[in-house]
């Protein structure tokens, strides 16, 4: 006997829109994993950092602020004109 209803899990799927927000904000998604991997190379490497893992650092800190200002622009613009 399951404890699961099937019932309940068709209707917690996520929609076409959930989707669609998921599927859009997606650049940013990867680039925080990326920057996240980052810091922990950047931990794990404990007294053997080098110049690199700082500069990988950096990159990906800076491309999670460019992909969500390009995010945040369309948004932000769309505010202002309705």
């Amino acid at each position: 006997m399951s404890i699961i209803h099937l019932s309940v899990l068709r209707d917690d799927e996520p929609s076409a829109a959930d989707l669609a927000a998921i599927e859009q904000e997606w650049p940013l998604i990867a680039a925080e994993r990326d920057l996240l991997d980052a810091e922990i190379a950047f931990i794990n490497a404990g007294p053997n950092v080098s110049v690199l893992d700082r500069r990988r650092i950096r990159r990906a800190e800076r491309r999670v602020l460019v992909i969500a200002r390009e995010l945040a622009i369309p948004a932000a613009s769309a505010e202002v004109v309705a």
